[in-house]
């Protein structure tokens, strides 16, 4: 039976912060990092559907979902870790596995080599990968932006940022049948909560992917010192993170259990109860270890 999910707020840093939470207090913790151009709204189906045997945490990031918009804050994929780790801190999750999606990933990892003996297992699902040579042919579409003079990457990327790209992100070019199952919900809430300021926001962290290139050798190192128990669920038809991008992971990750599903990056939409129930058969094998 799913358990319900209680939506709440705490000050992290005198920043207001959203969060969804489900499970038992002492069970053990799975921290859900959200992507872009989503929020913590993008995991409200998987945590009842685990919330029976685990302790699911999901916050909205500063400047995303219904969290605050502060501007003296690090709108930085660095930012959101520091930010990320300082949440944790405030929540007591003292270990606890760690899902990386989409730009959860570089958040995420940037908080699991911080302190590494935390995270008990990752969770990888249609993460943004540290290998070059795996990219998806859409990231093609961001590298031209960084030919260009400062300020005209900032406006070009920003003339990007709209209801309708919101949609493209979500639909990410799966098939009909599969793009029937996202529900427009997705775009129409998300674009709703976007301001000018947070469109500033989104500036920030697209046009930071070009510094974030320099940090996937340190990404890479991470998972190759250490292999933490990894489960890869991916949906191939992903524009931004394609087949080769899962199985990238491998050379550093080669016990790594991966699964393949028909699905594009937004799995949790189209393929929820495949996903919970690989998650459900590795958790209970990690936590029985």
């Amino acid at each position: 039976m799913a358990a319900p999910v209680q939506h709440r707020r705490i000050r992290v840093d005198n920043i207001d912060t959203f969060y969804r939470l489900a499970g038992p207090p002492d069970a053990p913790a799975i921290l859900l990092p959200h992507g872009y151009p989503c929020s913590s709204y993008e995991f409200r189906n998987l945590m009842p559907r685990l919330a029976d045997r685990w302790r699911l945490v999901a916050p909205d990031y500063p400047g995303a979902g219904y969290s605050a918009t502060p501007d003296d804050f690090d709108y930085s994929f660095d930012g959101y870790a520091a930010f990320l780790d300082r949440f944790v801190l405030a929540m007591g999750l003292d270990r606890f596995a760690l899902y990386l999606h989409d730009f959860g990933s570089p958040i995420g990892a940037r908080l699991a080599i911080r302190a590494p003996h935390r995270v008990t297992a990752l969770i990888i699902q249609n993460g943004d990968v540290p290998y070059e040579d795996a990219l998806g042919p859409k990231y093609a579409d961001i590298e031209a932006t960084w030919a260009l003079p400062p300020a005209e990457m900032r406006r070009a990327i920003g003339s990007s940022i709209t209801e309708a790209s919101f949609q493209e992100e979500f639909l990410n070019h799966v098939r009909p049948d599969i793009a029937d199952r996202i529900s427009p919900d997705l775009w129409k809430l998300h674009w709703s909560l976007m301001t000018p300021r947070r469109k500033e926001v989104a500036i920030d962290l697209i046009a930071g992917l070009k510094q974030n290139r320099s940090w996937f050798s340190r990404h890479r190192r991470y998972l190759a010192d250490h292999r933490p128990p990894t489960l890869i669920v991916w949906g191939p038809q992903d524009h931004y993170m394609p087949e080769a991008s899962a199985r990238a992971y491998l050379r550093d990750l080669p016990d790594a259990e991966l699964h393949l599903l028909d699905g594009g990056h937004w799995l949790l939409e189209t393929h929820l109860d495949e996903v919970a129930a690989l998650m459900r058969v590795f958790l209970q094998r990690v936590h029985a270890a």
